[in-house]
């Protein structure tokens, strides 16, 4: 799952327009991003009281995982690794307004 390439094209835009986007993405990791996108904007909703509309994708990353090995049958006896691996999504949606004022007292002139 090539989610890296997905989670770049999310990184800071407003929630909405990402989650358009991720809709109709041809990767198949966009399904599993839109997912925890989704999941970040209700628990921004329920938990902070925030509105939706103005959400923006603030901290969007992909780490590495566990690996899971598995064996691979081969001829004569052999066997072969497989290397399974996954990975760790992490969003985090903020307010547009928070967001600008980082960058403006961040940025050097």
């Amino acid at each position: 799952m090539k989610a890296r390439r997905v989670i770049d094209l999310v990184r800071g835009l407003p929630a909405d327009d990402a989650l358009t986007l991720l809709q109709f993405a041809p990767q198949s990791a966009s399904t599993t991003i839109f997912k925890v996108l989704q999941s970040a904007v209700a628990n921004a909703e329920t938990t902070e009281g925030l509105p939706t509309g103005n959400l923006v994708v603030s901290v969007a990353r992909v780490d590495e995982g566990p690996t899971m090995k598995r064996w691979r049958p081969r001829a004569q006896g052999r066997a072969t690794r497989i290397n399974k691996r996954t990975s760790h999504i992490t969003i985090a949606v903020q307010p547009a307004d928070v967001v600008e004022a980082k960058t403006k007292k961040g940025a050097k002139k």
